[in-house]
């Protein structure tokens, strides 16, 4: 069926070319309009107004309607709660269907309900298509028709189903013609839809299409010493693409593609980021099938741990003052640029979760007010993996040990250094652990521990035992390695 006229609604990809509504939208209808809402139900409830996401998202917009533009078409950019302009410009367009993409968080898909029921009434359809993936709700089940709970049988499964039509890209350029060609309202500023600009480009982070392309292309330069270089954050080993494929303004399928071609002709770095591309696809699979996650554990057994919650410890976790190096340059690489290296995430997880035993929902609901990339899926994902609660976690009595990780993935101090300067002329090994610094080289560095650094919050020894004591409480059946 050709309509007449559609919709085609931007949100969590933002980008004019290889966008799978943006296609169905332009192949089957005579005249696409275009809009991306800047969403009230989700913007007001963000608390700081200087929020990098914000901006990002602005840059992008505004590099997407000139993209859109430059095909002869337009996009509409409102600030409002989507369920409600969505059917209004649809109306006022008079359109016959609105296209967009699929949306896997339970709010997005009560808003997507919405949205359609409202449409509905005025005999408008509604059509969603799978691009943030590339498998999706049961695209990828066991032998017995379930979903799975662990990793590597998934992946197995995963690369097995794996063919080229999976990655093809959609060509978006070549229905240019369908476009409307439209004046539309100049897009709202950050500053009236009350953000402001945060230090983005003094990060020189770059926003947008142009961005996504210009990190992946210095990425494919390195991405086979991927495997040897991702967990050092000293490094410039990842590929930093996580905020851009959370917002869309890359596409999943080029990124798979080109990692999947690497892979066969060699490449072990390929073969591992491929991996990490599948843990997204993994985490949009446990959180579909497992909505409750959201709310707790996904082994219901382990809501019966008891957790301290500590305020004042948490905010020392939160600020970068627990005393321990590793952690607190995590934590201060994250507030500051709202990026963390993901050795990091792990070690600042494990340690809030296992050392200072504070709820994994307190830490998951702290990273989504900081994080670039935040993405609820692989963030609930990676908290619960920290906490051993998740799926295909990690196992309890495994607790990381914040000096060894130190001492493992930033030997020289270079990262800690960066972020907590406090400790900058400790020697590289003392660096690790400031409170076990000797006397004569305090006094010859001139560093004081707990006048110039905080003396750390818990004994990590200490901590663990106490940690594996409350989790064998609450889980007595499961067995406890000391």
């Amino acid at each position: 069926m050709r309509h007449r006229a559609a919709l085609m609604w931007f949100r969590r990809d933002l980008r004019s070319f290889d966008n799978a509504a943006l296609h169905t939208a332009l192949t089957q209808s005579e005249r696409v309009h275009c809009v991306f809402v800047f969403d009230r139900e989700i913007l007001d409830a963000l608390a700081d107004k200087a929020d990098r996401r914000v901006e990002f998202i602005w840059e992008s917009v505004v590099e997407l309607r000139a993209a859109l533009g430059a095909m002869g078409g337009g996009l509409h950019v409102l600030h409002d709660a989507a369920r409600d302009a969505i059917p209004k410009l649809a109306q006022q367009l008079d359109v016959d269907a609105v296209f967009t993409n699929h949306d896997y968080e339970p709010s997005a898909l009560d808003r997507d309900t919405a949205v359609a029921t409202k449409l509905k009434s005025h005999g408008i359809v509604f059509e969603t298509r799978k691009d943030h993936v590339i498998f999706e709700k049961d695209e990828v089940l066991t032998g017995a028709g379930k979903f799975f709970s662990v990793f590597t049988p998934y992946k197995n499964a995963w690369i097995k189903r794996m063919e080229a039509f999976y990655v093809k890209p959609y060509p978006v350029e070549s229905h240019k013609r369908f476009y409307a060609s439209e004046e539309t309202a100049p897009i709202p500023s950050l500053g009236s839809l009350g953000f402001s600009r945060t230090n983005l480009r003094e990060l020189k982070f770059p926003a947008g299409m142009a961005g996504g392309e210009q990190l992946f292309a210095d990425f494919l330069e390195r991405i086979d010493r991927y495997s040897d270089t991702r967990n050092f954050p000293s490094i410039k080993g990842p590929s930093y693409l996580s905020t851009h494929l959370r917002f869309g303004t890359v596409s999943i399928r080029g990124l798979t593609a080109a990692a999947w071609q690497r892979w066969q002709e060699g490449s072990r770095g390929a073969e591992v980021w491929l991996s990490e591309l599948i843990w997204r696809d993994f985490y949009v699979h446990i959180l579909h099938h497992n909505p409750r996650v959201v709310e707790g554990a996904f082994k219901p057994e382990y809501n019966a741990i008891r957790w301290s919650n500590d305020p004042e410890r948490f905010a020392a976790w939160c600020d970068g003052r627990t005393g321990y190096p590793i952690v607190d340059a995590a934590m201060r690489q994250l507030n500051q640029t709202g990026y963390m290296h993901n050795r990091l995430r792990m070690v600042a997880a494990s340690f809030l979760t296992k050392d200072l035993l504070i709820d994994w929902r307190w830490g998951e609901r702290y990273f989504a007010e900081k994080l670039n990339d935040f993405d609820l899926s692989a963030n609930n994902g990676g908290w619960q993996w920290a906490a051993s609660t998740g799926c295909d976690a990690q196992p309890y009595f495994r607790i990381f040990n914040p000096i060894t990780q130190s001492q493992n993935f930033d030997e020289k101090g270079t990262f800690i250094r960066k972020y907590v300067p406090e400790v900058g002329k400790l020697s590289n090994k003392d660096i690790h652990a400031p409170w076990l610094t000797s006397p004569i080289e305090q006094q010859a560095r001139d560093f004081v521990p707990g006048r110039d650094y905080p003396l750390p919050i818990v004994d990590h020894a200490e901590a663990r035992l106490a940690t594996l004591a409350e989790f064998k409480r609450a889980l007595p059946k499961r067995p406890v390695e000391l």
